[in-house]
């Protein structure tokens, strides 16, 4: 192994914020020198396909893949472990002799609980505001060049809305030393066999995949190791007609935030390669900080867009920034079922007579009224097609207005069998809506769900 002019170690400035005082809403900037092995260090390559369908997003992407790469190269010159981790393309490496030494790993001793699965939120956000509205998927490509480029793609013989096959050639695999990898227990065997201590995460998109796959941040966070994020190496999907109706980077720069505050530290590519830090050619921004914690928390979005709301919560708070309106609110909310939680009973939504007119869908499937529920109380049954198990699920529903005074007067309850979750807690409302645009959203709840709106039930 060639020895690297920077030596063995990573040298790394972590950044995280912290709030000034507890409930203030307002964070301070910080940062902290350390020394990281690089034998137990290992960088995790996250979904850098070789096609999106979001033609800005592979702009972005491909704009920053070589300066990935060689942080790549320094990192396993210095001695770090590489991992590569495009998911859904393990087909197109099933010969590869990275892709094997992946499987031939023994099972570690310990394997995390959960390890296997997506995580959409852990500990330390749940009294995050989550600061984009992803839920559209974030493509904010322009309408004529996005369908031109879905006409290429599907002339390719590629799925427009899943067209990516393996990992780009933009990033080199060594064959020798490197593993390829999307299964989270296979990706943590690794990491103990090898006396990985630290981790390092590269990829798209931060506020998708690099957050929540099995392999992703918040995963090595509650599973003991020390994480960082390279914020320079990484990009959202984040579309600017979406609220906070900020650019583009800016909504790149606010999920980095969220991620300082709530889940791990960041550092940037420079601190492995030198120079200076990368910055997009397609960022024209003159000042890369805006919007401040605190005017999220009191930033209403248009009447037409999903906006956070407390439930059980009065009219006048839900209606409050949206001045007069008589019909029917929708509200969201995500849920993750685990498979142990689920029995044989099925799945129901239990609410007040008093809301028994809320119309509901699970994953936008429409919830089927059963008679004969308990006094005071009309139940709804989740169609058990619709149900995503040990995943994240949306629940909408829609009813209420000003002429009820209040939209759902008591938190719904969802039950399977003895077991009982309470639905108090943060929703997303939006008081103008129709039912195709409105009781789903166009892709996976775990892609498009934040973060503060999610219920799962304690284990």
């Amino acid at each position: 192994m060639t020895t690297s002019v920077f030596g063995d170690d990573l040298k790394l400035r972590l950044r995280s914020q912290a709030e000034s005082s507890a409930g203030s809403g307002s964070f301070k900037r910080l940062t902290r020198d350390e020394t990281w092995a690089a034998k137990e260090t290992a960088v995790i390559v996250c979904d850098v396909w070789d096609a999106h369908h979001c033609l800005n997003a592979v702009r972005r992407l491909e704009e920053f893949a070589p300066r990935m790469n060689d942080v790549l190269k320094e990192a396993r010159k210095r001695g770090a472990t590489i991992i590569h981790s495009p998911s859904d393309c393990m087909a197109a490496y099933e010969d590869h002799a990275a892709r094997k030494r992946a499987v031939a790993v023994p099972a570690a001793k310990v394997k995390p609980k959960d390890v296997e699965h997506w995580c959409s939120r852990i500990p330390s956000e749940e009294k995050a505001v989550y600061p984009i509205d992803q839920s559209d998927g974030g493509e904010d490509d322009d309408p004529a060049e996005h369908a031109e480029w879905a006409a290429k793609l599907k002339a390719m013989g590629r799925n427009p809305g899943m067209p990516w096959q393996s990992q780009s050639k933009l990033i080199e695999i060594d064959a020798d030393r490197d593993f390829i990898s999307d299964r989270g227990d296979e990706v943590w065997n690794v990491l103990e066999s090898r006396g990985i201590k630290n981790v390092i995460l590269v990829g798209v998109h931060l506020n998708m995949c690099v957050l929540g796959r099995p392999f992703g941040l918040r995963q090595m966070v509650r599973n003991g190791k020390n994480v960082a994020l390279i914020r320079d190496m990484t990009d959202c999907m984040y579309n600017p007609k979406r609220w906070p109706l900020v650019d583009h980077f800016t909504g790149n720069d606010l999920v980095i935030r969220h991620v300082e505050r709530f889940v791990c530290p960041t550092i940037t590519s420079d601190q492995i390669l030198g120079g200076e830090p990368f910055r997009s050619k397609f960022d024209k921004r003159a000042v890369t900080e805006a919007v401040s914690h605190s005017a999220l928390l009191t930033m209403r979005q248009p009447c037409g867009d999903w906006s956070p709301i407390s439930i059980p919560s009065a009219w006048a708070e839900t209606n409050a920034g949206f001045g007069s309106f008589g019909g029917p609110v929708w509200y969201r909310c995500t849920i993750r079922l685990p498979k142990s939680w689920v029995d044989s009973s099925g799945v129901r939504l239990s609410l007040t007579s008093r809301d028994g007119a809320v119309r509901g869908w699970f994953n936008g499937e429409a919830l089927i009224a059963e008679p004969g529920g308990p006094a005071g109380r009309t139940v709804l049954r989740i169609p058990e097609k619709a149900i995503y198990l040990d995943d994240t699920n949306i629940l909408v529903l829609n009813g209420g207005g000003a002429e009820q005074a209040i939209g759902l007067q008591q938190a719904p309850i969802v039950i399977s069998g003895k077991n009982q979750l309470e639905l108090k807690g943060r929703w997303q409302c939006r008081v103008v809506g129709d039912e195709k645009s409105s009781s789903n959203i166009p892709l996976p709840a775990k892609f498009g769900g934040s973060t503060d709106m999610l219920f799962e039930p304690r284990q």
